[in-house]
């Protein structure tokens, strides 16, 4: 039996020699100088008491020592590095915290369904979720706040990456005793004349709308300003008037009194994906969740 004061590196270091069969492709492959090499074949060696490889000038070979100790010493480290990845791969899955930023709309409508999936593979991995904008999204990926958000594509920034997931489309939403409400395909003209509700123009939501209008050649009477879409749903139920908002936002508690329609003659769309830092790769329980949500939005 080796003593247990024989180091890893000694043992890796018999192995590779006797794969290559060369000194010199055991260097190369464990990353050590030859004479380095040679001292660590050497203490090794001297710790057994006997030689284990037979070195000429123009090859190298396990001596009758060597060829049974090898077999033992592959064992161990094949057991030993299975040994250490279980527990790194248990490890990653016991504990930690992982961080993502998600627009409302998204976290409201899959988001509940997919942590619900990721917690029975990552029991106790903390997840936090930032409720932000599209573009507190992006600050927050771009500074490794989060380390992936669900957003808009609204940064033209090479140090992040956008991966689509879906296309969103915007419809009307109203209260259910509106006029509009009992029209069966509502057009983008039944909204003229009414005092709209919208979200101010520094949003994303606001910004792809008005670039997905001014493709279709729509103008709308933009009355009331808020600043988030939750707002926008809130003076909708007050009666203040009609808005215009994607329909994922439309399909929680905050719009479950209220009435989303496509709108006919144009269709104007926002398109929702991951965004996540180019230079930064996902940790593994950060690709897996972020694998759970891709499979979601196919699924839904």
């Amino acid at each position: 039996m080796i003593p247990l004061n024989c180091e890893l590196l000694d043992l890796r270091a018999l192995v590779a020699i006797a794969d290559g069969k060369s000194f010199l492709r055991a260097a190369e492959q464990l990353n050590l100088s030859q004479p380095a090499l040679s001292r660590r074949i050497q203490k090794l060696e001297t710790t057994v008491g006997t030689p284990l490889l037979e070195r000429t000038t123009r090859s190298v070979r396990l001596t009758p020592a060597g060829q049974e100790i090898v077999p033992l010493i592959r064992r161990l480290l094949e057991e030993m590095d299975g040994s250490l990845l279980g527990m790194m791969a248990l490890g990653e899955r016991q504990a930690g915290r992982l961080t993502v930023a998600s627009i409302p709309s998204a976290t409201v409508r899959f988001l509940p369904d997919v942590l619900e999936r990721f917690a029975q593979e990552y029991r106790n991995v903390r997840v936090r979720v930032l409720d932000l904008s599209a573009t507190e999204c992006a600050e927050a990926v771009r500074t490794g706040e989060a380390e992936f958000g669900i957003t808009l594509p609204l940064t033209s920034d090479g140090d992040l990456v956008f991966e689509p997931l879906t296309d969103d489309p915007y419809g009307l939403v109203c209260r259910q005793d509106d006029p509009l409400a009992t029209l069966d395909e509502p057009s983008w003209a039944d909204l003229s004349g009414r005092r709209l509700i919208t979200v101010h123009m520094g949003s994303g939501n606001r910004t792809t709308l008005e670039a997905g209008l001014a493709r279709a050649g729509v103008e709308l009477r933009w009355f009331y300003e808020v600043t988030r879409l939750t707002s926008a749903l809130a003076l909708v139920q007050a009666g203040l008037g009609p808005s215009v908002l994607p329909r994922l936002a439309c399909q929680g508690p905050d719009a479950r009194d209220l009435v989303w329609r496509p709108l006919k003659g144009a269709e104007v769309m926002r398109t929702i994906g991951v965004l996540r830092r180019s230079s930064a790769p996902l940790s593994p329980t950060a690709s897996r969740l972020m694998a759970l949500l891709s499979a979601a939005w196919v699924d839904g």
